[in-house]
């Protein structure tokens, strides 16, 4: 035991074996304590030692585990369930509502838990080694007796279940270490004094990230030119379909796989933006500009023009083609509904697209998406998340899918001034979920549950803000996004079984973002505001987010195909997910489709880092 703060200590305790066989003993130096403990029993016996930090008196607390648990994790009321805390769970509550848990390290973007007791009050943070000699990490915290507990435990055990990414609840893992008489083992955390601003998180994850970079050396496969044709081909050659012009949003890497129905499993849908349709679309015109590929041009305007063809009656675009059925509504439980996000996403990079080509049919459906939103407008500012195709009907005000119309009103300010101030309105409204670490729900297929994605849009709302005003507000608020979207990166190297596709390929996953704690899997999404992490470097003078910009470009220049039968794929073929822990697949499994988006978004990243002089 050993007191490191006025209001918290460090305790090291076995779990599963006679505490009295072993002795512990913990040596402190600043922020780092090590725990060596020597087993003194006559037989072997499997246990595991927890090395916990605990601050009194959390009337409030707010619990991180970066990329894994942010405050309450799952909102009261969300449709897909995966862990929640609650301080005082009902007794019949669901499986995934607890108030303690404990999660395997390779489910953290950063092997680190940190707590706040309330608003007012200083936090600390717990970080290990993601690995040790005892085996794979683990990461949590509890609510006892009004403290806050944060663990680290060596190896590591889940609690009170195991989430596999579905509804049902497995059994929770518990690993243990085999100790023999006389064995001794040395183990290494650090305890964080954080500030009473929750933000101060990041300064944490900065320091680690420094720590991890001597063991995780980036290793992409090929130049960033060389990532841009192959991903520019694969989306050229797997998912664009001329009849009727769109970008299938999934191909299944083994061509001979089909369906129930005898048909390939590739999927006969396009989404108007998000999974597949007009961004990655810009983003092959962006190359085919580059390069001068007609070819590649002409099917870039091909899918744009069928994405503007129709609009919703109520102005915006639909949500999602299928072939059977045509267009209509976005993935929601609303019916007739249409997702914020995914239309403001595609408005905006129609606003590029207008811009790289002066259009002028592309330029009166972005205008007539802009000028229906702008409509709906709250007095307050926000833009609502979720509209009805029909009538515009707002459906859902809450979250922050909204800010993705940020972005394509500041940018289409250059040829139409009356969207700057709906876009300043809205930046006004949303901030409160920036300056709260609170932004949520931008992806269709997880309610309003936080995600990497919710990062990622509020950058491109705030920089483009930024860009149109000069006003350093926007500019502070785009470095805080950042931030958050940075907490879902992965600052060091998983472990992955010798013989899985990602061992064997030695995948490094420093660089690559985790989807979100309800889909924990690693994507490539992030390469979507490579432009703005740049532009962010530069305004700010701080290199730390070019360095994670193009250290995530690295990343997902691993698993390109570079010929057919590459890694069981075909030239060009991108994947979505990448497993690096136990949640939907075992761990060092690939996903084996090809998706629009993945391979878009590459290309997207690779495109934005050449415009600013960057080959390798």
């Amino acid at each position: 035991m050993s007191t490191i703060g006025p209001d918290h200590l460090l305790t090291a305790t076995v779990l599963d074996a006679d505490a009295s066989l072993f002795r512990i003993d913990v040596h402190s130096d600043g922020e780092a304590h090590r725990v060596s403990v020597r087993f003194t029993g006559a037989e072997p016996v499997a246990a595991a030692v927890r090395v916990s930090v605990s601050i009194a008196d959390a009337v409030a607390p707010w619990w991180l585990i970066p990329g894994l648990f942010y405050g309450d994790n799952r909102p009261a009321g969300n449709d897909r369930p995966y862990p929640r805390f609650e301080a005082h769970p009902d007794a019949d509550s669901d499986a995934f509502i607890s108030d303690e848990w404990h999660f395997r390290s390779d489910r953290a973007a950063t092997p680190a838990v940190f707590v706040w007791p309330d608003r007012a009050r200083r936090g600390i943070a717990l970080s290990a080694p993601p690995v040790t000699a005892l085996g794979l990490t683990g990461l949590g915290f509890a609510m006892r007796g009004g403290d806050a507990v944060l663990s680290a435990t060596f190896p590591a055990r889940e609690f009170p279940v195991t989430y596999y990414g579905d509804a049902e609840p497995r059994e929770a893992e518990v690993l243990r270490h085999r100790f023999e008489p006389g064995e001794s083992i040395e183990l290494v955390v650090r305890v964080h004094e954080l500030s009473e601003d929750r933000h101060d998180y990041a300064r944490v994850l900065r320091d680690l990230h420094a720590a991890h970079l001597p063991s995780a050396p980036l290793r992409p496969w090929m130049d960033i030119p060389t990532a841009a044709a192959l991903s520019a081909e694969g989306l050229h050659r797997w998912h664009y379909d001329p009849d009727p012009g769109v970008l299938l949003e999934t191909v299944g890497f083994d061509r001979e796989v089909s369906g129930r129905d005898g048909k390939p499993v590739d999927r006969q849908a396009m989404h108007v933006g998000w999974v597949s349709g007009i961004p990655w679309a810009y983003a092959m015109l962006r190359h085919a500009t580059r390069t001068g590929h007609a070819e590649l041009q002409q099917a870039a305007e091909h899918v744009i023009d069928f994405c503007t063809a129709e609009l919703s009656p109520s102005g915006t675009f639909w949500g999602v083609w299928y072939r059977t059925s045509g267009w209509t509504q976005s993935w929601t439980a609303h019916r007739r509904g249409l997702h914020g996000r995914t239309l403001g996403e595609a408005t905006q990079f129609l606003v590029r697209a207008v811009a790289l080509t002066e259009r002028e049919n592309w330029r009166r459906v972005a205008a007539s998406n802009l000028d229906a939103v702008v409509a709906r407008q709250r007095a307050d500012g926000n833009l609502g998340s979720i509209h009805h195709a029909e009538t515009g009907e707002v459906l859902v005000w809450d979250g922050s899918a909204g800010l993705a119309w940020v972005g394509a009103l500041a940018e289409a300010a250059e040829w139409d001034e009356r969207y700057l101030p709906a876009a300043k309105s809205a930046g006004d409204w949303y901030a409160r979920l920036v300056l709260d670490d609170d932004l949520h729900g931008a992806p269709e297929d997880v309610d309003l549950a936080s995600t990497s994605e919710d990062g990622y849009v509020a950058v491109m709302a705030y920089a483009a803000l930024y860009g149109a005003t000069g006003d350093p507000r926007w500019l502070d608020l785009a470095r805080r996004a950042a931030d958050f979207a940075l907490s879902f990166r992965y600052t060091y190297d998983v472990d992955f079984p010798a013989s899985s596709m990602l061992g064997i390929f030695d995948f490094g996953t420093r660089g690559a973002d985790q989807a979100s704690p309800s889909n924990q899997h690693l994507h490539a999404y992030g390469l979507v505001m490579t432009r703005e992490m740049l532009q962010l470097a530069d305004a700010t003078g701080d290199l730390h987010y070019r360095e994670r910009a193009l250290e995530s470009l690295a990343c997902f220049r691993q698993f390109v195909a570079r010929f057919d039968g590459d890694f069981n794929a075909y030239r060009g073929m991108v994947t979505e997910r990448y497993y690096q822990t136990e949640c939907f697949q075992p761990k060092g499994m690939l996903l084996t489709l090809s998706h629009a988006w993945s391979a878009g978004v590459l290309l997207l990243g690779c495109e934005d880092a050449i415009a600013a002089g960057l080959t390798d």
